[in-house]
């Protein structure tokens, strides 16, 4: 075993995991990779991951020859890769996300420069040398399993695609929702460990927030149907019980994405939906949304917000169509945005 210096970046992907619990790293062991497994690696070349986000939310600038601790995980991402935890033990693996995330791409962005590589030193070990993994570290779970009585309203924010406005659209939720002295939780579901999403929400009055990252998972893409749910009901279950509350929700990339679809058809959660805000980035993706959701989950949105409510034409263009009302996420009337999620 050799040592790891206490002063190394542990990457968000491995929040779950205390830092404490990091102390040394096994260069030997060629076990082959599974979700979850904490890497200690070195930068051997720079590509389009140029920072990385620690545990505390800092993002760190990478060189070559920046050591950090990196998780094994998958990615799915339309604007930059597809990638999945390799079949068997790798020396040099891929940079996915600031979050930490590593493993081989698949499939990438024709407009996306070549990853960052990271060499693999060794797996991060505990005392006994077994490989930390980060799906046995889980900071949240809930006391009961059903409710009494009626939960906290849950508005979920759902969209084309990434970086269609959905963070944006669920932290002025939140803070509409706080403004109007109402306590609100916050959640994002599904997606690749990034905490700037969360504390953006709890920013903007979520006084409680969490993600997949809380349950010990890196990424949620390719996970089972059963995870999905486990994760959102332990949520729903911790911070969700008092009527008075709200709790805010989003789903990651976009509504045909596979764990964003399997999600929407799911009746449990359907079920728990008290307002659902559709985010997209201009009037012509509200249109082709609002039809796939009707379409293929039988859903209406009750607002349609992201990056196209940012634009009068595109809200003037929308308005040509649809009359369901427009929450703009970048002006943050809180009064007006609590006319629309808040009954």
């Amino acid at each position: 075993m050799e040592k790891i210096k206490s002063s190394c970046i542990v990457s968000s992907g491995a929040f779950s995991v205390k830092k404490s619990a990091i102390k040394q790293y096994d260069p030997f062991n060629k076990k082959s990779p599974v979700v979850g497994d904490l890497v200690f690696g070195e930068v051997s070349a720079l590509g389009h991951h140029r920072v990385i986000e620690s545990k505390s939310g800092r993002q760190h600038t990478l060189n070559i020859g920046t050591r950090a601790i990196f998780v094994f995980g998958n990615r799915y991402a339309p604007d930059q890769f597809e990638g999945i935890v390799p079949d068997s033990s790798q020396e040099f693996v891929e940079l996915f996300s600031q979050g930490g995330v590593i493993g081989e791409v698949k499939t990438q962005n024709q407009l996306v420069g070549v990853t960052t590589k990271i060499k693999v030193l060794g797996y991060v070990c505990d005392n006994e040398s077994k490989v930390i993994n980060t799906t046995d570290h889980v900071l949240i779970t809930a006391k009961n399993e059903t409710r009494n009585k009626k939960g906290s309203k849950i508005i979920l924010c759902v969209g084309t695609t990434m970086n269609s406005g959905k963070t944006h659209a669920a932290a002025a939720c939140c803070y509409a929702l706080s403004s109007m002295g109402k306590g609100v939780r916050a959640a994002k579901i599904t997606g690749t460990a990034s905490l700037k999403d969360i504390l953006l929400m709890n920013d903007c009055g979520a006084e409680h927030v969490a993600d997949f990252t809380y349950f010990g998972y890196p990424s949620t893409y390719q996970m089972r149907e059963a995870q999905l749910l486990s994760m959102f009901r332990t949520f729903d279950m911790k911070y969700g019980n008092d009527p008075a509350n709200y709790i805010v929700i989003e789903f990651a990339d976009g509504i045909f994405q596979r764990e964003t679809a399997m999600l929407l058809k799911m009746p449990e959660i359907r079920q728990r939906i008290s307002k659902l805000v559709f985010c997209a980035p201009d009037s012509t993706a509200v249109f082709g949304g609002i039809q796939a959701l009707r379409d293929k989950f039988g859903l209406v949105p009750d607002a349609i917000s992201g990056l196209c409510s940012s634009s009068p034409l595109a809200i003037r263009e929308i308005q040509e169509f649809t009359d369901i009302p427009i929450l703009q996420s970048m002006e943050k009337d809180y009064k007006k945005i609590f006319s629309i999620v808040g009954s």
